[in-house]
């Protein structure tokens, strides 16, 4: 089998012109073609009046070693990799004690079933409710101002994942294609297939919460044990006298303690009272960067404009995204984050009394509003320093502000951009309407965000326009606060995936710091359930360093 790459047609091409594609760049004739499958596709968009496809394909011919021959010095044909994913342990007949996977989302469910189809029948532990009636709690607070702390946007079973656009596009490398494993196990749950080929395949949030239940009914098949509502308020663990232990057990907050020698610690990134009893715990917690900021909507049918001109509205491309960087003069980058096409802004709070945005895309995206997070970074050297966690208070007193900015009943504090630019506060909307609910309150973003965060955005506004015709519209809306895009802390393991100083303990996924979106923390999870799996069998695990290039959102 041969992958080609690179290889671009017109955006409107026939199924024909594939085939004809292939016969001219291998310069064989039609009867040497067997067969071809799409294994990518992306578009090129760079010129506006010419919008190409750009595919990679795998594909069967006869002669295939001449070819490869012929084509040797071309890094645009080579032999396609094996990708079939190989399990790295099977569990013995008695095992001597389960793990337990603390947390449902895609770290935690891809760890599950992972270690589930290696034998190995782990207890999942998820301190919200089933997927089905967590969203009816979700849309409690977003249509009532109604919130349960433990089953919102942020806490589960699918994670905060559930309630956004569903991306499953990263740039983490995968040179063993556990990403290629999550994409299958999505498909085999309901996702579509084009998931598995299109540039940045989303799934939306209704399919999301179909698929979550399929994953969920195969971990129990296959002899696994899920309980909801059950969160974990204590890890039980030995400790010598310079602070190295190892795990012995968890403690729920029903009072009953399970035995374990192996934990996945796969929270997200709003557990915050997770961070604090690991920290109490002795369990070795680091402060580390993330982002704040507001959401941005503008209309969707202006994005899709001014990316792809007459294009704009083409079924193949459907609705335009966008990533956008600013390096601002104050020292701080201002820049898109976890853009959603189509969607909604919606209220992603899990504590009382504070305001907290995301945003949601369905998988048609076809809402009028597209939005996005427009957000500047933070450190802890420079924000919040002096204590691990105290990235946590950073993000609890802005949400508290927004929270009071916003008139203390969930609603948000809004702007228009154009008050916003001139430093203003807004009295009333023009045509582009908040898609947030419960409701919005229109007042002055500087009551809620730190001045050199709104100095940022204001000087990041005008740059971006020059990309995008309209992105600083008088009447688009800034949202806020946008403080959860990454976790305050980081849970630090070693090339192990255990804890430095804790055996036994593996954090996992974005709560821990080591993935940025619902791919990239499903990947995540397999990698460590292969850990857990070669510690309970004997082997050996390669390198659970941090991650670069998370996906976000």
């Amino acid at each position: 089998m041969l992958r080609l790459t690179e290889i671009k047609l017109p955006l409107d091409h026939t199924p024909e012109d594939l085939p004809a594609a292939i016969l001219a760049k291998l310069g064989i004739p039609a009867s040497d073609l067997v067969q071809f499958t799409i294994y990518r596709r992306g578009f090129d968009a760079r010129k506006r009046s010419d919008i190409l496809l750009v595919y990679s394909l795998d594909v069967e011919v006869k002669n295939e070693e001449r070819l490869l021959k012929k084509f040797a010095a071309d890094h645009r044909v080579k032999p396609t990799p094996d990708m079939t994913y190989q399990y790295v342990a099977q569990a013995p007949t008695e095992l001597k004690s389960r793990p337990v996977v603390i947390g449902m989302g895609p770290c935690g469910f891809m760890a599950a079933l992972t270690l589930a189809q290696m034998g190995f029948k782990p207890i999942v532990l998820e301190r919200g409710k089933a997927v089905r009636e967590r969203t009816q709690d979700t849309w409690d607070l977003w249509r009532q101002g109604k919130l349960d702390p433990e089953s919102n946007v942020q806490f589960g079973e699918g994670g905060a994942g559930t309630f956004s656009d569903g991306k499953l596009h990263s740039q983490i490398k995968d040179p063993k294609f556990h990403g290629r494993k999550v994409l299958q196990e999505f498909i085999k749950a309901g996702a579509p297939e084009e998931i598995m080929y299109i540039s940045k395949p989303h799934i939306g949030t209704f399919r999301l919460v179909g698929m979550v239940e399929k994953i969920r009914e195969e971990i129990i098949a296959l002899g696994g044990e899920i309980r909801f509502s059950a969160r974990v308020d204590d890890i039980a663990t030995v400790r010598d006298a310079e602070g190295n232990g190892r795990v012995t057990g968890v403690k729920l907050a029903s009072g009953e303690v399970i035995a374990t020698d192996h934990v996945v610690l796969a929270v997200g990134h709003s557990a915050r009272d997770t961070f604090e009893m690991l920290y109490n715990t002795g369990v070795y917690v680091e402060a580390k960067p993330f982002s704040i900021g507001v959401r941005i909507e503008h209309p969707q049918a202006m994005i899709d404009k001014a990316r792809f001109g007459k294009f704009a509205g083409h079924p193949i491309l459907g609705a335009a995204d966008y990533k956008l960087v600013h390096h601002a003069s104050n020292g701080r980058t201002a820049y898109s984050f976890c853009m959603c096409p189509g969607g909604t802004v919606v209220a992603a709070t899990s504590e009382e009394g504070r305001v907290v945005t995301n945003g949601m895309s369905q998988y048609s995206r076809n809402e009028r509003n597209a939005n996005s997070g427009l957000v500047v970074n933070v450190t802890p050297e420079e924000d919040f320093p002096g204590h691990p966690l105290a990235g946590i208070g950073f993000q609890r007193e802005l949400e508290s502000l927004a929270f009071s900015a916003g008139g203390s009943n969930y609603n948000a504090p809004v702007q228009r951009v154009g008050d916003f630019l001139k430093g203003k506060p807004s009295t009333q909307l023009g045509h582009v309407t908040p898609s947030y609910t419960p409701g919005v309150t229109p007042t002055d973003l500087r009551k809620c965000l730190p001045k050199y965060v709104v100095n940022a955005i204001r000087e990041a506004l005008p740059a971006f326009d020059r990309q995008i015709t309209g992105y600083a519209m008088e009447d688009a809306v800034l949202t806020g606060v946008e403080t959860r895009t990454s976790s305050p802390v980081r849970v630090k393991r070693g090339d192990d995936f255990q804890s430095i100083n804790t055996r036994g303990l593996y954090p996992a996924g974005e709560g821990a710091g080591y993935a940025g979106g619902i791919f990239s923390a499903g990947v995540d999870g397999i990698k460590v359930a292969e850990a857990v799996a070669l510690d309970m069998t004997g082997g050996t695990a390669a390198t659970g360093g941090a991650r670069k290039g998370e996906d976000w959102g």
